[in-house]
């Protein structure tokens, strides 16, 4: 029970790589809030981990509201008196777009679901955090986080841009026992292509030889390892970095 008593909260949470983290943080022991904002597909993630025996409430956050994610870290404090885990899994894709080709509307809703989310969330965890100089932070990034040729434009930057702040909140917190990294995969079987629409041929056309390259798709569980390890003591001396599980994909 690597986990045993910590307090996590995970986002996007009802499906994917955000269920499986919070289905395996319950087995190892940790009281979980799942967090999406499809209300009713997070409370069946709830009802998975309570069949095994495990601990964990449901609330609905929209990852691009302050308010709605203040209400989540209050909610969990209220519930269960601390926090000790963040996980900001929540995301979006775009359309593999090229900079000539992106609208504005949809550049802030990709940056506010995948960037500013995880500042948000993560400047309303400190004081917590900071109070008892202990918190670990786990920021979902991308293999396109790292790589020029794994999306979009928008998609590209947004996660770039999670890991520079994963980096730099790392560095600025480590004296306080706070932890803050990031997982970047790679091409992972979740739902987040239905988020998808109107893809851009000319974007797609160019990053197809980098996708046509990827080894095999990952499976949810196997993100969820590498995020328990994060999230467990045995990544103690692990800070402001990002760990890529890809099964290869971006190693030519």
């Amino acid at each position: 029970m690597r986990l045993q008593d910590k307090v996590a909260v995970v986002t996007g949470a009802a499906s994917g790589m955000g269920k499986a983290i919070a289905i395996l943080y319950a087995k190892e022991g940790a009281k979980v809030v799942v967090s999406d904002i499809h209300e009713e597909a997070a409370q069946g993630t709830v009802d998975e981990i309570k069949s095994a025996g495990g601990q964990a409430i449901a609330v609905k956050a929209n990852v691009a509201s302050e308010a709605e994610i203040q209400n989540l870290i209050d909610t969990t404090v209220n519930t269960y008196g601390t926090l000790d885990i963040l996980v900001n899994n929540a995301g979006i894709m775009d359309n593999f777009e090229p900079a000539g080709d992106i609208e504005d509307d949809k550049w802030d809703r990709v940056f506010a679901i995948n960037t500013n989310s995880v500042m948000l969330s993560t400047r309303k965890a400190l004081p917590i955090f900071l109070d008892k100089q202990k918190g670990v932070i786990i920021n979902v990034a991308s293999a396109g986080g790292l790589n020029g040729a794994r999306a979009g434009a928008t998609y590209t930057a947004s996660k770039h841009a999670v890991v520079g702040f994963t980096k730099n909140t790392g560095f600025m917190y480590a004296q306080q026992g706070i932890r803050c990294n990031a997982i970047a995969p790679g091409a992972v079987e979740t739902n987040i292509g239905s988020t998808m629409t109107n893809i851009s041929q000319f974007g797609m056309g160019r990053t197809q030889p980098g996708l046509a390259l990827n080894p095999r798709v990952g499976k949810p569980e196997e993100i969820a390892q590498v995020a328990l390890f994060l999230a467990s003591e045995e990544s103690s001396f692990v800070n402001g970095t990002v760990i890529v599980a890809d099964g290869g994909w971006t190693a030519y």
